[in-house]
């Protein structure tokens, strides 16, 4: 059915030019065709021509457009290729026996390769010799010519070769299961491209690309993957085929360029349509720009030929990594001398006359050769891609033949017999290993070069180099010739605002994410720099400065027990259980002496017990809360002293109504005294504030906490419900019993000395108020452990100020003046009180 069209299709085009009578010119096709045993057909841009709008094929000639000399040594290096293999022999031979020809066809333009597709179909015609069965296709030279003869010569599986068509659209194999190609896709291209853009910092570009599938694919792609990078493409439009009715959008194209203000153009065009653009870029005196150029046009003569195209800026393109074919000078050499001495009559030059129709062979070798082309270095690159193409070929057959014991096989190849060969062979030409990946893809990657211009003389120097597996780019950016403001060492910039400081997010101010104002991150924030527009905030156990980039771990604020504070305040707590505990030994020993009978006999011993504890409840302070510590640290210390100070006040009430209001009330404090008053008031007293402590800590139990509000840069670790409700009770009763105690202390203040305690009392008390005092006061203004140290100073301050007020004097008497702890001298100071009374 495809072969149906195909002949219906070509002897329709053949009708169209014979009626048009276009034909006017004859082809005898000298030196572009070759017999052999297996043909290759050769698919070249010999000549720049465009096609009928219409597109109809082959409508326009193609000998009729001016002469492509980068075609022309494409297919001399197929020409070379064959010929090298043909004549090899030898142990190195890789056909021996076997001769290649080859057909070649000049695509000059999409219809005309379409139609050589076509031609190349029918040759597979059952009745056609195997002398004209074409076993594998080299070209054609872009993607946009490529698509159809891809699939129809997919559709009959005959292998296909291109040289240049990068498109990536072309490694589908469902849809183009035959084709191959030497040079690298454009998924590689566009990657090198955008890693180019990274290196540099050119964040805000414009986007150029022909109206062709080469340009628009690469432009989608490319559009695609910026945005992953921080790219914002400012800027970008398709480039039209030139005519009298686009050149005002060419215009438009250049004057929108010059509205974005961008610094850097990416250009992803063929050479043939950018050609027709640059020239208004010059009338618009667009210079100063780096142009990002694709390997199609980066390195050819065609644009960098463009009268003052070196004033547009820098260039900086990738290209198909360069290698030379060693004989190749000669062979080219040895063709325009041939040509020279051509008088178009038939030469003995390994050629035979092209029997084919002249409506797919317009030229001949000799007519070209005698432009005497140049041979560049961009020629010489894509030249070693068609050289590639056809070694690859012939070690196919070599396999497929069987040729490795000497003498490849006489027989038939028909096209797919050839295809899985060709997909699996791996061989080195020239130091550069050639194989196909399964998309058949080569694994190859771009040289990144610069323009290089002494006044108007052109060169091309390597910068770089791009590798796609990994993706490597390496650019040595001393080599670049930057033309712009600042000098040819200064990378120049592309951007639409410039970076934010440190700690700064990004407010957008248009639709592009790369222009913004900048905002500072506040405290506890920082900018993540995967999210640059958004301060986050951070953990709770955590905290950051303003304009952070990350949260900083907050310090930890405890009394530890190996800080050196904390050692002294241990050591200053055993002191004070040292003093309460002998002190206890000593009344304990002297229990039935003067002095501590005064002192309140054995309740002195409950008062002492009560201070140690007292004491002891500081060590609750030390190290990281736990839950029984929370628990005892407050209940522990005012219980304790709870006891002491309705000791004292008992004791101080029994001696102001023994002196004072015994004569008064006789009956009531005896009825007091002898039923046990004054240890049931103590009792009573001390079974208070448990309750109140017991019920405190079982409806809202203290329990280990952070306090992460009082400092943002710390964590305060203490016990929670320091200052509750339960806890101001507990106060409010400790203060009401400590003015009691005051009270009834001053009312003695007139006894006998042995009985008078009331300034040692008021003193006591005085240094407990002002430590707590103290201590509420630091409390309300610091968390440091400089404030928990106060805490427990307090603690034991108190505890020494009762023992030196209350106690330290009986001591002193019972220890150093035992003539003052006997009855006689109590009596004597008795007596002096009642005879002053």
């Amino acid at each position: 059915m495809c072969l149906a069209v195909a002949v219906f299709l070509y002897a329709g085009c053949l009708m169209v030019q014979s009626a048009d009578g276009k034909l006017d010119y004859t082809s005898k096709g000298q030196g572009m065709q070759l017999q052999g045993d297996f043909f290759l057909a050769g698919l070249f841009p010999l000549h720049y021509t465009d096609g009928p709008s219409d597109g109809v094929p082959a409508l326009v000639p193609c000998n009729k457009g001016k002469t492509n000399k980068h075609g022309f040594h494409l297919m001399q290096a197929m020409r070379f290729a064959v010929e090298e293999i043909n004549n090899s022999s030898g142990p190195e031979s890789l056909l021996p026996g076997v001769k290649l020809g080859y057909q070649m066809y000049d695509i000059c333009s999409t219809p005309a390769s379409d139609l050589a597709t076509l031609d190349l179909l029918l040759q597979q015609d059952q009745n056609s010799s195997k002398e004209e069965r074409a076993v594998a296709v080299i070209g054609p030279d872009s993607s946009s010519k490529t698509f159809t003869p891809a699939a129809l010569l997919g559709a009959y599986l005959i292998p296909q070769i291109s040289y240049e068509a990068s498109n990536e659209v072309l490694s589908n194999k469902f849809l183009y299961p035959a084709f191959f190609r030497t040079i690298p896709s454009d998924k590689n291209q566009v990657a090198a491209m955008i890693q180019i853009l990274v290196r540099f910092n050119w964040t805000w570009i414009a986007l150029i690309g022909s109206d062709n599938s080469y340009g628009l694919a690469g432009m989608q792609s490319l559009s695609q993957q910026a945005p992953a990078h921080g790219i914002c493409i400012a800027y970008q439009a398709v480039i039209p085929s030139f005519n009298t009715d686009t050149v005002q959008t060419m215009r438009n194209i250049v004057e929108g360029i010059l509205m974005t203000k961008v610094n850097t153009i990416v250009a992803f065009s063929s050479k043939s349509m950018l050609r027709a653009f640059f020239p208004f870029v010059l009338e618009q005196n667009m210079t100063e720009k780096v142009w990002i150029g694709t390997e199609d046009w980066s390195a050819s003569s065609l644009i960098s030929g463009i009268p003052g195209i070196h004033t547009i800026g820098t260039v900086i393109g990738v290209s198909v990594k360069y290698a030379a074919i060693r004989g190749f000078k000669g062979f080219e050499q040895k063709v325009v001398e041939a040509s020279l001495q051509h008088n178009d009559t038939q030469q003995d030059f390994n050629v035979t006359m092209s029997s084919r129709n002249d409506c797919l062979h317009s030229t001949t070798l000799y007519s070209l050769a005698k432009n005497s082309f140049s041979l560049d270095k961009y020629d010489i690159t894509s030249s070693f891609n068609v050289y590639k193409a056809v070694y690859a070929v012939a070690h196919a057959l070599h396999q497929a033949l069987g040729c490795e014991d000497g003498e490849c096989g006489k027989r038939t190849m028909q096209p797919w017999e050839l295809l899985p060969w060709l997909k699996r062979v791996r061989f080195s030409l020239d130091n550069n290993s050639v194989y196909f990946d399964v998309n058949g893809d080569p694994p190859t990657g771009y040289d990144i070069i610069s323009w290089v211009w002494q006044g108007t003389e052109w060169s091309i120097r390597v910068v770089g180099s791009f590798t796609p597996d990994p993706i490597t780019l390496i650019v040595d950016a001393d080599q670049i010739e930057w033309h712009n403001k600042e000098g040819s060492v200064t990378v120049p910039l592309s951007i639409c605002s410039p970076p934010c400081p440190k700690g700064h997010k990004k407010l957008l101010t248009g639709q592009h994410k790369c222009c913004f104002d900048c905002q500072a991150c506040p405290a506890a924030t920082f900018l993540n720099l995967s999210k640059p527009t958004v301060c986050q905030s951070c953990l709770p156990v955590q905290w950051a400065p303003p304009s952070s980039e990350q949260c900083l771990d907050r310090t930890v604020l405890l009394l530890a027990w190996d800080d050196p504070l904390s050692i002294a305040l241990l050591f200053f707590m055993t002191t004070c259980l040292l003093m309460t505990s002998s002190s206890a030994v000593i009344l304990l020993l002297n229990l039935n002496t003067p002095v501590a009978k005064s002192a309140g006999g054995r309740t002195c011993l409950l008062m002492l017990a009560a201070l140690t504890v007292a004491a002891m409840s500081s060590l609750c302070h030390f190290g990281q809360p736990s839950d029984l510590a929370c628990i005892l640290k407050q209940p522990l210390f005012i219980f304790s002293f709870t006891v002491c100070l309705a000791c004292i006040t008992v004791r101080s009430l029994q001696v102001v109504c023994i002196f004072k209001f015994a004569s008064k009330l006789p009956p009531a404090y005896d009825r007091w005294a002898k039923n046990n008053g004054p240890e049931f008031t103590i009792f009573l007293a001390s079974a208070v504030i448990l309750l109140i402590s017991v019920f405190r800590v079982a409806l809202n139990p203290p329990r280990p906490s952070q306090d992460l509000e009082f400092y943002t840069d710390k964590i305060v670790l203490e016990c929670s419900n320091t200052l509750s409700a339960g806890a101001t009770v507990e106060l409010v009763y400790v203060s009401l019993l400590s003015v009691l105690c005051f009270s009834f202390s001053y009312m003695g203040k007139d006894l006998p000395a042995n009985y008078n305690e009331a300034k040692c009392v008021t003193f006591s008390l005085m240094v407990y108020m002002m430590s707590w005092i103290s201590f509420f006061t630091l409390y309300l203004i610091s968390r440091d452990p400089f404030t928990m140290a106060a805490h427990v100073f307090a603690t034991l301050f108190s505890v020494l100020a009762f023992f030196g007020g209350y106690f330290l004097p009986k001591i002193y008497i019972i220890v150093l003046r035992p003539q003052m702890n006997t009855t006689a001298h109590f009596q004597n100071c008795i007596q002096m009180y009642t005879m002053t009374k």
